[in-house]
């Protein structure tokens, strides 16, 4: 089983001097292919901050984020936006679509950027429409959406370059229950029969023991991890030291296909 993500060390600070706010103290993880990990955490507790910097979408103040063995740091912008592009998928709680366009046209953005062929990049849509039910839709305006079927237009968004990670903050915060079951399994048959890697941040619990792995922020410190088979994990020490390593290869996770 592969090392996907490895963090060392990371701290995230934002402001200066009397405003400085850490909101990340040496954060030390792995997470492997083909895993499905919950990190967890309340409301300002660093977990989306985290995420953040997981996916590349922000940088850190100190520490290292290494991709595929790869340091982020050391890499330019064009690789970091290939990488953002091709290696992973987003799904947010706002769902970040145009909604001066079409589903179809939403779906393929990322096909765009990747500067895959117009007949290409079409059909590859098409198809991800339909493994979330959607082909019906793909002339609508997002506007003519409900909210599940919006979050279902993200996740098929999210897959159109075939991605081994996908980064779910708060998938379906926005939904009911009935709805945000729909979306927990279309992300959760990603994870099984894809392999695709799948990293949610959430504060639901029920969602979290879904995971095969789950990992508890609080006060921008690791504090606990867990496995789905509650198997305990190194905790992080007093407030104020370094936050616990956790690069143990998981006992649950699975691995995953190729991409």
């Amino acid at each position: 089983m592969e090392k996907i993500i490895e963090v060392k060390n990371l701290t995230k600070t934002y402001g200066k001097k009397t405003n400085k706010f850490t909101a990340l103290k040496d954060i030390n993880l792995s997470i492997y292919e083909g895993e499905s990990v919950a990190i967890v955490g309340k409301s300002g507790s660093g977990k989306s901050t985290l995420m953040h910097l997981l996916a590349l979408l922000d940088k850190p103040t100190r520490g290292t984020v290494i991709i595929d063995g790869k340091d982020a740091s050391k890499l330019k912008n064009k690789e970091l936006n290939r990488i953002r592009n091709k290696k992973f998928g987003f799904v947010f709680q706002q769902f970040f679509m145009n909604p001066k366009d079409s589903v179809l046209e939403n779906v393929l953005l990322p096909l765009k950027i990747a500067k895959r062929s117009i007949f290409r990049r079409k059909k590859i849509a098409e198809e991800a429409l339909k493994i979330v039910d959607l082909e019906s839709k793909a002339k609508n305006k997002a506007t003519d959406l409900s909210g599940g079927q919006k979050q279902r237009v993200c996740i098929a968004r999210a897959i159109v370059n075939n991605p081994s990670i996908i980064f779910a903050d708060e998938p379906t915060g926005n939904l009911d229950s009935a709805t945000g079951d729909k979306i927990i399994k279309l992300l959760f048959d990603l994870n099984r029969e894809k392999g695709v890697t799948l990293i949610i941040v959430t504060h639901d619990e029920d969602l979290a023991k879904l995971c095969g792995r789950v990992i508890r922020i609080s006060d921008g410190q690791i504090v606990g991890e867990s496995t789905a088979k509650g198997v305990k994990a190194e905790k992080a020490e007093a407030k104020g030291a370094k936050g616990a390593k956790v690069a143990k290869k998981p006992a649950a996770a699975k691995k995953g296909g190729k991409k």
